[in-house]
């Protein structure tokens, strides 16, 4: 029987081949985009499962073991919960659904990932054999389940959507200890989050606070660009949400990307990702010598002059291509020189036409 040890060491293994170095990992959250249709739910995994996502995200909710009835909600939008905690009841799925999510993702090659909210949610992810964690913003206080979590010895995604940096120091130093793979990753708790309050510089303060753990980003602005702009600024994991369309039920609605927007970040991460590993020098031409035959430019004479005429500014032009003479890097070179011949308005111009 695998110790604990051992299935650790493993699954560190697996994160590292899917969070490679240069290579961003995308996190689709459906979240409660679903609405508590299982039917939904497994559509959403089809249609993502075309975009080029590595992981697709849920949200596991168990009401008795994390609300109560005097729970508020966050924005009172349903027109059939009457209280929050109703909400996540009809949210929640049994332990065999789950079962069948897991396995309908990993059939289309994606990692199945969801952020537990109790406890008991915990367990039954542990049930399922979830790869590893991520901790959404109002649980970074919450030391009762990063410790349950943190035991697990699995990796830990830790968003700080709504933490000072003391709060979040607090849970890294907290998690420290277990041994799990951390990463930390930049969050605004804000639906829909205004460009102002992304928090794109926080990317880097992250990475100069822990240097020693992957940092990423986690957004809700629904909005492609921003997702863009991390990776530019070294965002090493991304999550976002994803929905059908952004007119659809639900609270997360107007702050998720669209399937096809999913599509659309995807490959401008990969685009960017091949711009970033792929540093030039600029001081090799090279890979310019023929196009810069065809592009720069030849002097030449703009009106016909007679011989003895001694050449101006004003007499000067450049044409393509380059190497027929003068080159216009050197007009200077030419200027005041007497003509040796006549030159025809356009010719090019040579140092043997000069005296």
């Amino acid at each position: 029987m695998a110790t604990v040890a051992t299935i650790t060491a493993k699954i560190k293994v697996t994160m590292s081949k899917k969070i490679k170095k240069n290579s961003t990992y995308l996190i689709a959250e459906i979240g409660q985009a679903h609405d508590g249709s299982l039917g939904i739910l497994h559509s959403y995994i089809d249609a993502l499962a075309t975009t080029g996502v590595d992981a697709i995200k849920f949200q596991t909710h168990i009401a008795e073991a994390e609300s109560s009835l005097q729970e508020p909600f966050r924005i009172n939008f349903s027109y059939e919960d009457a209280t929050r905690f109703d909400y996540w009841k009809r949210m929640s799925f049994s332990k065999e659904q789950w079962i069948g999510i897991k396995k309908h993702c990993e059939e289309k090659g994606l990692e199945f990932m969801s952020s537990p909210f109790s406890q008991a949610a915990v367990d039954l992810l542990e049930s399922i054999g979830v790869n590893q964690y991520k901790i959404g913003s109002g649980e970074v206080t919450n030391f009762l389940m990063l410790q349950k979590i943190a035991a697990t010895g699995k990796p830990i995604l830790l968003s700080s959507g709504m933490c000072a940096f003391s709060e979040l120091d607090a849970a890294v130093q907290f998690i420290r200890p277990f041994g799990n793979d951390l990463s930390i990753l930049q969050c605004t708790t804000s639906y829909p989050t205004p460009p102002e309050r992304v928090g794109l510089n926080v990317i880097q303060e992250l990475k100069e606070r822990y240097p020693d753990h992957r940092i990423g980003l986690s957004e809700h602005t629904g909005n492609i660009a921003t997702g863009i702009a991390a990776v530019a600024l070294g965002a090493e994991i991304l999550e976002f949400h994803a929905v059908f369309d952004r007119r659809i039920f639900g609270p997360d609605a107007s702050s998720s990307l669209t399937i096809d927007e999913v599509a659309q970040l995807v490959s401008s991460v990969r685009f960017i990702e091949q711009s970033l590993n792929n540093p030039i020098d600029k001081n090799d031409l090279q890979p310019y010598l023929e196009l810069k035959k065809i592009f720069e430019k030849t002097l030449a004479v703009n009106k016909d002059l007679p011989k003895g005429h001694r050449i101006t500014f004003e007499d000067l032009e450049a044409k393509k291509p380059a190497g027929q003479g003068v080159s216009a890097n050197q007009f200077k070179t030419v200027i005041g020189k007497e003509l040796q011949k006549d030159k025809t308005q356009y010719d090019f111009l040579k140092a043997e036409d000069l005296k």
